[in-house]
């Protein structure tokens, strides 16, 4: 993993985030929608989000924006279904440096993507702040 550094203002973002749902931060950055995106443990997600969304809730009304909130694990495939969820997939592979997405329908192939492609490039970004990739494709 590259060497990730953090402005005052983030900082003051992440220590909110911390005192508000008592988990520990792995990293928090902005994706290329604006949205503020959390990255903890993937077993602390539920404490996290909170009972019925409280802690995402409080957080975009506190920080007046979107935020996501992403279950970390060193297995590839594994962060990229915590990445995209609650999008349901038919299936995910590993090609050599590309991850291939297969949607269960038209509308989660639609999501995947994005308006002008936005999300995709999104998730690749975000995927390869923590892995080795070139690509992600949506079939």
């Amino acid at each position: 993993m590259k060497s990730i550094k953090y402005d005052a203002n983030l900082m003051k973002i992440m220590s909110l985030f911390e005192k508000t749902t008592k988990v520990h931060l792995k990293d928090c950055f902005e994706d290329n929608s604006d949205r503020l995106v959390f990255v903890v443990k993937e077993h602390r997600v539920g404490k996290a989000v909170g009972k019925k969304a409280v802690h995402v809730k409080k957080l975009e009304k506190l920080l007046n924006r979107k935020i996501k909130i992403v279950g970390f694990t060193p297995n590839l495939i594994q962060f990229v279904k915590n990445l995209i969820y609650p999008l349901k997939l038919r299936g995910i592979e590993e090609k050599g440096k590309t991850i291939v997405l297969e949607g269960k329908d038209t509308q989660t192939k639609a999501m995947l993507i994005g308006k002008n492609g936005q999300n995709l490039k999104n998730y690749t970004d975000i995927v390869k702040r923590y892995f080795d990739i070139k690509e992600i494709k949506v079939i």
